[in-house]
């Protein structure tokens, strides 16, 4: 069997295909078989008032396509365009690999997989930032 597994904690909520789901008391594990399905971790969600670095707003736009407000079609333009604009200033191995993962992800409409590469970025893009304040 392949797909996405979740493993939830005790109450964790989650968003699938629009409905938000909530984990009984024990910790569970889920298996999404459907492919396609838009899944989100409420918990990892970034709310509107937090979208304020680059890599934010390209996780966001993400996101959106995952909860159901954006046009995948739409979405997937404006994703490319932020991932070219983030390859201008995260050039470290690391980074351009998550940013590979999550462009073919993108063209394959994996939207889930890509925000996850994305997000992985927004530890370096702090350190970036803190970097800069420091100076």
């Amino acid at each position: 069997m392949s797909g996405l597994v979740l493993k939830l904690g005790p109450k964790e909520r989650v968003l699938v295909n629009g409905a938000v789901i909530e984990n009984g008391d024990r910790r569970s594990r889920l298996s999404i078989i459907t492919p396609g399905a838009n899944i989100l971790r409420l918990r990892d969600a970034i709310h509107p008032e937090e979208v304020n670095t680059p890599v934010r707003r390209v996780c966001y736009i993400a996101q959106l396509v995952l909860s159901g407000d954006a046009d995948p079609d739409e979405a997937r333009l404006q994703l490319l365009r932020g991932i070219e604009q983030l390859s201008q200033v995260l050039t470290d191995h690391d980074s351009r690999t998550q940013m590979s993962h999550a462009t073919e992800a993108i063209g394959e409409g994996q939207f889930y997989q890509a925000l996850k590469s994305l997000r992985t970025l927004l530890p370096r893009e702090e350190r970036l930032m803190a970097a800069g304040r420091a100076e």
